[in-house]
């Protein structure tokens, strides 16, 4: 119970195959060679991005905030569509207004004070623990650890890193982390979710089309100029999150890393990921 009822196989694969860029994106949008770090080059529109695959029911789509750019007003932009962007004659400018009013798309700026749709006598969840190993949607079961961002190494890295866990730092904030997903429900329909630094943000759209194939949309819009997608294994944390855990309950920030007597890339994992 909590978990979903997809096998664990199948899900994995489908999660690596979405949780990458899909080649069709807006004018200005580069993306490296492995198609999981779009970057808008120039301007501050036409930064449209989508999965490369649907998602699956429950699957999030999660991504990084790796560069800022100062100047410009309005963040990130994050949702859904029901359109294959390989249908797109154009990949509109915007994804606010333009792509939405397409239809059968819903997408939302990404605030502090998020969109949240509460139906009428839903009483709001108080907020899970931060601590919590496993961020609960439903029936939908995320292991945190990824779902949260972490700052750079550096002598203040336990603070920051507390403060991503405990999601006090602007959503929109370098390194913030911020995934889309949708859990179906009993009418057919579905309703989509936004997680900023593992934690829920309520469901901010409800009556999706669950049965047509729903794709992530992320706009990197004015003042957000690059991100980068992170894998989500579903299930039970790997034995390297396991270890990365273990190892930084003992030490004071992550520059102390470089002193244990631990393989190389264990110590990168630990410090970088």
């Amino acid at each position: 119970q909590g978990q979903l009822k997809i096998a664990p196989a199948a899900m994995a694969a489908r999660c690596r195959l979405a949780a990458r860029f899909h080649h069709i994106h807006g004018a200005n949008i580069r993306l490296d060679a492995s198609h999981t770090e779009a970057t808008r080059v120039e301007s501050f529109a036409n930064g449209l991005c989508f999965s490369q695959e649907p998602l699956a029911p429950g699957q999030i789509f999660l991504v990084e905030i790796e560069e800022k750019e100062l100047g410009w007003c309005g963040h990130l932009r994050v949702g859904l569509t029901a359109h294959d962007p390989q249908s797109l004659e154009v990949v509109p400018e915007y994804s606010l207004p333009d792509l939405v009013n397409m239809g059968d798309t819903w997408v939302f700026a990404i605030t502090r004070n998020h969109n949240r749709v509460v139906v009428e006598g839903e009483e709001v969840r108080a907020r899970g623990r931060p601590w919590e190993p496993f961020l609960l949607i439903e029936r939908v079961r995320i292991p945190r650890d990824t779902l949260v961002g972490r700052s750079r190494p550096g002598r203040y890295s336990h603070i920051l890193d507390d403060l991503f866990k405990m999601n006090v730092l602007p959503a929109t904030a370098r390194r913030s982390r911020i995934g889309v997903l949708y859990a179906p429900q009993p009418d057919g329909t579905a309703d989509m979710h936004i997680v900023i630094n593992g934690e829920d943000m309520g469901p901010s759209a409800r009556g999706l089309p669950a049965a047509r194939p729903l794709y992530a949309v992320i706009d990197v819009f004015a003042s957000t100029k690059s991100v980068r997608v992170i894998p989500v294994d579903y299930g039970f944390p790997s034995l390297q999150t396991l270890c990365r855990l273990v190892i930084q309950k003992h030490i004071v920030h992550r520059l102390a890393i470089d002193g244990l007597d631990l393989p190389p890339l264990l110590k990168s994992f630990c410090q970088h990921e």
